[in-house]
């Protein structure tokens, strides 16, 4: 298979590849503003937690805790559906461990976000440990 570098060509007198001419700069403008502010918002956050455990098997209650985020004022639970692409559901603590009570860890997943002072969140990060039983 031959590798084409240069992507913009004329093949059998049909123009493919991306040039100037068809660049839309009001929508270019735009997803510009929005990915400077997403960056900006990112900076302004806290860092992540390093390590998010759950917990909860058999139960219908999903124990999460995670490690202390120096800067963060608070945390931000996340759980969605296991065929949702967005976050659904979220519930705000000021704690380092939580159980969420009537939710079956089987048919959602969990992340946890650091929240700042100025209400920035961090991303979003899955449990990435087993909270050993007690």
């Amino acid at each position: 298979m031959k590798t084409i570098r240069n992507s913009i060509r004329i093949e059998n007198g049909i123009k493919y590849g991306d040039t100037f001419e068809h660049v839309n700069f009001p929508y270019a403008k735009k997803l510009t503003a929005v990915n400077a502010i997403s960056m900006a918002g990112l900076a302004w956050a806290p860092k992540s937690p390093k390590e998010v455990e759950i917990g909860g098997i058999v139960e219908a209650a999903v124990k999460l805790k995670w490690t202390k985020v120096d800067g963060a004022k608070g945390y931000k639970i996340y759980w969605r559906d296991t065929t949702s692409p967005t976050w659904d559901n979220s519930r705000y603590v000021e704690s380092t461990m939580f159980t969420l009570d009537g939710i079956v860890i089987d048919n959602f997943f969990f992340g946890v976000a650091a929240v700042g002072e100025n209400g920035h969140e961090s991303v979003v990060v899955f449990p990435n440990k087993i909270m050993k039983s007690e």
